[in-house]
Parts: structure tokens; sequence; C-alpha cells
């Protein structure tokens, strides 16, 4: 239980005040209680950003593989680049798999099935 700011551990969240069945996090009272995050862009973002990225890795891979041992950039900082637009390119897919259904999950929480 965390404590207030007068160091007074705070009262437990009345079940109907919670938000949401299973909220792994009480809500600290700032944040709005319907505050909702913008799916359509967000999926938007990620498709737009994941064959960026993806072809952002496929390019510094080829050119680090092709550089060679007194080239500028070297091979180990176009690797390194490769890694990082590599990591991006999964942050993205999996962001886009998880929105992709968590909106197939509300089309059919809506449909009643």
């Amino acid at each position: 239980m965390h404590d207030d700011q007068h160091g007074r551990a705070a009262p437990p969240v009345p079940p109907a005040r919670s938000g949401a069945p299973g909220r792994r996090f009480r809500r600290s009272g700032t944040e709005p209680a319907t505050a909702r995050s913008d799916l359509a862009l967000r999926l938007l973002l990620s498709a737009a950003f994941l064959p960026l990225f993806a072809a952002a890795t496929a390019g510094f891979a080829v050119w680090a593989a092709r550089s060679g041992p007194g080239d500028s950039p070297g091979g180990g900082p176009l690797t390194a680049l490769a890694v990082v637009c590599g990591v991006l390119a999964l942050a993205a897919a999996l962001d886009a798999a998880v929105l992709t259904a968590r909106r197939r999950r509300g089309r059919q929480a809506r449909r009643g099935a």
C-alpha cells in the first residue's frame, strides 16, 4: 500500500472506483478515469515505421558487410545501427500485433460474441 503525502497509509481503492477489473496498478488519481490510447493512430505509426526500420536494418547490414578496414564509417558503427534499427522494427511489429489483437477483441465485444 502506498503512503500519502503525510506518511499515512492510503486507503484502499474501492472496487467500484478502481478502474478495469484485473488492473495491475492502482490509479494515482491524477490521470483521467476514461483515458484511452488512439489505437488507430498507433497502428498507422507502426505500419509506417515497420517497413522503414526493416529497410534501414537491411541497408546498414549490407553497408557494414561491404565496408573495408579503412572505410569511414567502419563496420562496427554500421552494425550497431543495423541492430538498433532491427530492434525498432521488432518493436513496431510487436506493437502492430498487439493493437490488431486489441482491436479484434473490441469488435467482438461490441458484437456480443
